[in-house]
């Protein structure tokens, strides 16, 4: 018996650690980056593959890919050196295309930044030439097989990386008339378990939106380094996490890329986050920074000169920051970004701010049984919807996925119809109110 015993514990060893074997999946092999400020190079791609622009790829999930995630997700990025020998950002984004969109527009799109980084200063001839990136977003990967996302969505996942070659068309040899910028190479890294919880609520608030105190629309007012985000949520979610990511940019003397400055985060009022960019020291990449033209300079600086003047580490990774913030009740709810020392010497500098909200939607227990209950269609709708209910309506409203009220009608009658067919394709928020209760869907424009 004990014999046996020890077998079982021994095939019970060998299933669990075949169960967390890592599949590796690639997105993008090794593709080419081309100058970010001249026009739409003629290059070829692979057939799945669509350059959007010169500094963006973007590439649609297949369901073969999608049913290969499981519940963990790790991102390696690994970037080469062409022609650009300066630091430069780079993300990973994932978009939420309408399904069955055959390409789509990146700037009317929703997109969640799920990574950024930041390139060192390489030089394509001095080894090592290349400088990995990874992404631990294992949220992201319920996101990816969320059953009702994927009813509404295609998942397309964008390789960003902004370069330009004019330094490197001088200083680097084999660049003169050059225009190429990065190579960069994505995949996937995930376990087999595919036990992932079907009720995960997204909500895209800000992508790489810039924030800085001079221009129009990038702070609540000039002046000042502030952006509220108004947002309303349909029904109450559980679990809730902001997902955050910022950096400062402006290479100009005294500039907000050269100083650490406080980042204060309030949600509804709430201060719940405070935090200074910046690693403690830049050194350990240091290997990566081959071009003398950087900041590292010939010898090593101590951790107190790099907390000085760098915000981030050329060749490292930009931290996405969770905010935890428990069970969130539906309606309006407001996030606050604030950095009130921010400077920006001669209106030079930005901090480009990308959020998300996630969570998991909640359930209607049995003591919350309602008497209210209605239908709509056509789902999808594409000019009118028709919502007809057991009880008499008071009042149909319709929202975007950004919390905006879009129709707002009274009603005294249990069949009633909207028109939908001035606004865009994708997912909108319907609510339904009779005199005691008030029911949410989600509908899909077409």
């Amino acid at each position: 018996m004990r014999k046996h015993y020890f077998l079982i514990l021994s095939f019970l060893g060998l299933w669990l650690t075949a169960k967390a074997q890592t599949t590796t999946i690639l997105i993008y092999d090794n593709v080419l980056f081309y100058d970010g400020y001249a026009a739409l190079v003629n290059e070829p791609t692979e057939p799945d593959v669509i350059r959007l622009r010169n500094d963006l790829f973007t590439k649609k999930l297949t369901q073969e890919v999608l049913d290969q995630i499981g519940s963990t997700l790790t991102l390696n990025v690994l970037i080469s050196a062409a022609c650009d020998n300066y630091d430069r950002i780079g993300n990973v984004n994932l978009a939420l295309v309408p399904k069955g969109a055959e390409i789509y527009n990146p700037n009317t799109t929703n997109r969640i930044e799920l990574g950024r980084f930041i390139t060192p200063f390489m030089n394509k001839n001095i080894e090592p030439s290349s400088v990995p990136y990874t992404f631990s977003v294992d949220n992201v990967a319920k996101i990816l097989k969320d059953s009702y996302l994927n009813s509404v969505y295609d998942f397309w996942i964008e390789l960003e990386v902004f370069g330009v070659p004019y330094a490197a068309n001088t200083q680097v040899a084999g660049c003169a008339g050059r225009n190429d910028v990065f190579f960069g190479t994505l995949e996937f890294a995930t376990n087999d378990v595919t036990t992932v919880p079907n009720d995960t609520f997204v909500l895209p608030l800000n992508f790489k939106k810039d924030l800085n105190n001079y221009a129009a629309g990038a702070s609540d007012a000039i002046g000042t380094t502030v952006r509220t985000i108004n947002f309303n949520v349909p029904s109450a979610i559980n679990n809730a996490s902001f997902y955050l990511i910022t950096s400062n940019h402006g290479a100009n003397s005294g500039g907000e890329e050269y100083n650490r400055r406080w980042h204060y985060i309030s949600f509804d009022g709430n201060q719940v986050l405070s935090y200074r960019p910046g690693e403690p020291t830049c050194e350990p990449y240091r290997i990566y920074n081959t071009q003398p033209n950087g900041i590292y300079g010939s010898t090593p600086r101590t951790p107190a000169q790099w907390q000085s003047f760098s915000n981030w580490c050329p060749g490292s990774v930009i931290p996405i920051r969770q905010i935890s913030l428990g069970n969130l009740a539906a309606g309006d709810h407001s996030f606050v970004i604030s950095v009130p020392d921010a400077v920006f010497v001669g209106q030079q500098g930005y901090i480009p701010v990308s959020l998300y909200l996630q969570g998991q939607n909640t359930t209607l227990g049995t003591e919350n049984f309602t008497v209210l209950d209605f239908k709509y269609y056509p789902n999808p709708a594409k000019n009118e919807l028709t919502i007809s209910a057991n009880t008499v309506m008071k009042l149909v409203s319709l929202y975007d996925m950004q919390g905006r009220l879009l129709v707002s009608k009274s009603v005294e009658q249990t069949q009633t119809s909207i028109d939908v067919a001035a606004y865009s394709n994708g997912i909108y928020v319907l609510k339904v109110r009779s005199d005691n209760e008030e029911i949410t869907k989600k509908i899909v424009k077409e």
